[in-house]
């Protein structure tokens, strides 16, 4: 396998461009709410406005580029596909490979408060004995793992292709990590890569299992529920019947939503953000009182600059149209994280693991579908405590 050094060199031509768009995007009208801040119908024009100048005015893209280069980078080809993934090997003896897998709408960016503390735990004041050598790839058709070499892409290939890329960099037994499609992935490879991929984790939240259909209910001894429980069951309840428009969208016809985030970076922006405030923990208003402002910018900035809003949501239309399941049925001992449990925990674990026989299960109330963004520290010491019985 071939590989080379990568590193991220956005023309300033494209920022410019970018910044242009944005001073001169034709905003719709506010549709009638009672609200100004309710997002029942989309992105309400007056939040998605300010933060829109924001990314013109205030984000520092150079900035952020070179935080990104800080991290080892490389680019290969596996199967026709070119991928993109960073490399950060640990100084530390013992030190195992850990495969993170991101999911949608989402990229290697999500990964970047855990990357350091992971590979290098002696310099954040943690244990040196828990590290890891970190790999983290782009998917193909997301950030820089593109063009898209041909259709069928989806999460058995995937799998496939990137127990190849660990198999090529000389990792013959591994650990894997992921959310969202990543978990999907993670759960295919032990399933495909079994014989190589000694443990895995995996984190997840009420949303994705509302939107993968799971069944919204308090297990039948929980006979009383307090008021904070039912409202919290008819929240992903409406969520699973009104939530999945983005799903069907790009489950069906992702060319012709191509159109709009290719061409206007509030679309792509708004298509991302959307996403965010819905999927986050429910305490938080905004999705900027969730995640860093800045990091949520880079990763709606790296889909608008690689032009990759069409591929990934394509990724979903081949998982959709694929013979493939989403899950495989995996012997590998697999780790589980609930995030933003909060009036829900016995109805999560009854959707996951009903009979309690996972290895592993933690749950809290804290983050939410981006623990790494939102409850980095969480994730890691949670990963690092179920890892450490496979050193």
């Amino acid at each position: 396998m071939e590989i080379q050094p990568f590193r991220i060199r956005i023309p300033q031509t494209a920022l410019d461009d970018l910044h242009n768009r944005l001073a001169h995007t034709n905003w719709p009208s506010q549709l009638p709410v009672t609200d100004d801040k309710d997002w029942q119908r989309g992105v309400p024009v007056a939040y998605l406005n300010t933060l829109s100048d924001y990314w013109r005015t205030g984000f520092d893209w150079r900035a952020q580029e070179a935080e990104l280069n800080k991290f080892p980078q490389f680019m290969t080809e596996i199967d026709g596909q070119s991928i993109h993934f960073l490399h950060v090997r640990s100084s530390e003896p013992n030190a195992l490979p850990l495969l993170i897998l991101h999911g949608y709408p989402s990229s290697f960016v999500e990964f970047t408060k855990i990357i350091g503390p992971l590979a290098d735990p002696r310099a954040y004041g943690a244990d040196p004995s828990q590290a890891f050598h970190v790999i983290v790839p782009s998917l193909p058709g997301y950030g820089f793992s593109t063009p898209l070499a041909e259709s069928g892409w989806e999460l058995s290939r995937t799998s496939r292709a990137l127990a190849a890329l660990m198999y090529g960099l000389g990792y013959e037994r591994y650990l894997a990590l992921g959310s969202d499609i990543g978990a999907g992935i993670v759960g295919m490879l032990g399933s495909t890569d079994g014989d190589h991929l000694i443990a895995a984790h995996v984190s997840t939240d009420p949303t994705a299992l509302a939107l993968l259909g799971a069944p919204i209910a308090y297990p039948a001894g929980d006979s009383v529920l307090s008021q904070a429980q039912i409202q919290r069951l008819q929240g992903l309840r409406e969520l699973q019947n009104e939530g999945k428009g983005y799903l069907q969208i790009q489950s069906t016809k992702p060319q012709t939503l191509a159109y709009a985030l290719a061409d206007s970076p509030v679309a792509q922006l708004a298509w991302i953000v959307e996403k965010f405030e819905a999927w986050t923990n429910i305490d938080k208003l905004l999705p900027e009182d969730a995640v860093d402002r800045d990091q949520l910018l880079t990763n709606v900035s790296l889909y608008w600059f690689t032009g990759t809003g069409a591929t990934a949501a394509n990724f979903i239309y081949e998982a959709t149209h694929s013979t493939a399941p989403w899950a495989a049925a995996s012997t590998t001992p697999t780790g589980f994280a609930a995030f933003n449990i909060r009036h829900i925990e016995n109805a999560m674990r009854a959707m996951v693991d009903p009979e309690h026989k996972l290895p592993h299960w933690s749950a809290f109330e804290q983050g939410g579908h981006f623990p790494a963004m939102e409850a980095p520290d969480l994730l890691m010491n949670d990963a690092r405590e179920f890892f450490r019985q496979f050193r």
